[in-house]
């Protein structure tokens, strides 16, 4: 998709809905950016709103869509436990009905289709680093599960369609990501330490801080979306898409205090239900099959975004 080609993004508003329509734009496509607005601000896409090639529509992808594009990126779904358990049922909708809706486009079209699917499909795995070609370890009817095993199904409709229609479709499993336009309240690891530091409150780690995850910064992993569409038809993944460096969520907690100059201490509570002890992703078919690898590290990453909440704080 290196020539024009006008690009429908949803959950186009989103942290990285926002940062897709960004990059999209600055490789000179039209780009068509839809959400609802329940997880994220709209405040997110103002910047791109005076560009000729940017188009916002409100709208939820539970309901089908009529508009002509040339490729879709099916980002739209609250990705966070706070968001996604607020209302599980719709969670569930978004997941399967929003792809439903979708795929129905995309196949209408004959255009490829890019679904962001999650690393939580592996729940919390018996294997690691977790491979694609792991099945998981889900919960399918525990608090997390709407949001789990709506992604899941998502994955199965992607591939039903690929293997009935031939359609064009791309399935990305995203680990854990951040950067600027997080949003403050969405309960995720990176902003809750960026924000209780800055603000000198208590840093929560829940359980006693042994839990590992891997950080990827949103410009990689947006970098690889975007190599991902462009890739050949015949790679349809599913493809892990993270960074594969692993830390202790004490460990990124203490580096949140010496980044920020924060006097905060730790405090310890207890650990959610069905919350993953281990999350790792092994790319090497991805770094095969795209040519990818993360290139921030951690440290540069956090940097980045410490400053953004900082400047958001400011601005009260």
């Amino acid at each position: 998709m290196h020539t024009r080609t006008r690009i429908l993004v949803t959950g186009g508003a989103g942290f990285l809905g926002s940062h897709l329509c960004e990059h999209l734009l600055n490789q000179g496509h039209e780009v068509l950016c839809v959400d609802n607005f329940f997880s994220c601000d709209r405040q997110n896409v103002e910047h791109l709103l005076d560009n000729r090639r940017f188009e916002l529509i409100r709208h939820d992808v539970t309901f089908p869509l009529y508009v002509e594009v040339d490729a879709i990126y099916n980002l739209a779904c609250p990705a966070s436990p706070v968001h996604y358990q607020h209302d599980p049922v719709q969670t569930i909708k978004t997941c399967v009905h929003g792809a439903i809706n979708m795929l129905g486009l995309a196949k209408r079209l004959r255009a490829p289709i890019f679904q962001a699917s999650t690393s939580e499909v592996y729940g919390d795995p018996e294997v690691h680093p977790q491979t694609e070609e792991y099945w998981g370890h889900v919960n399918p009817i525990g608090l997390r599960s709407c949001y789990d095993e709506g992604k899941r199904c998502a994955e199965a409709l992607f591939f039903a369609y690929r293997r009935q229609g031939g359609l064009p479709v791309k399935v990305g499993r995203l680990f854990n990501t951040y950067g600027p336009r997080m949003h403050p309240n969405d309960g995720r690891v990176v902003s809750n330490f960026i924000l209780q530091a800055l603000r000198g409150e208590p840093l929560t780690i829940y359980g006693d801080g042994s839990q590992t995850r891997s950080f990827c910064y949103v410009d990689d992993l947006i970098d690889c979306m975007i190599r991902f569409m462009a890739a050949p038809d015949d790679i349809t993944g599913p493809l892990n898409m993270g960074n594969p460096g692993e830390f202790t969520i004490r460990s990124l907690a203490e580096q949140v205090i010496e980044l920020t100059g924060s006097r905060s201490i730790i405090l310890h509570k207890a650990l959610p239900d069905d919350d993953p002890k281990q999350r790792r992703p092994d790319i090497t078919r991805t770094t095969e099959q795209l040519g990818w690898t993360p290139s921030v590290p951690l440290r540069e990453g956090l940097t980045k975004t410490i400053a953004y909440f900082e400047a958001m704080l400011r601005k009260g």
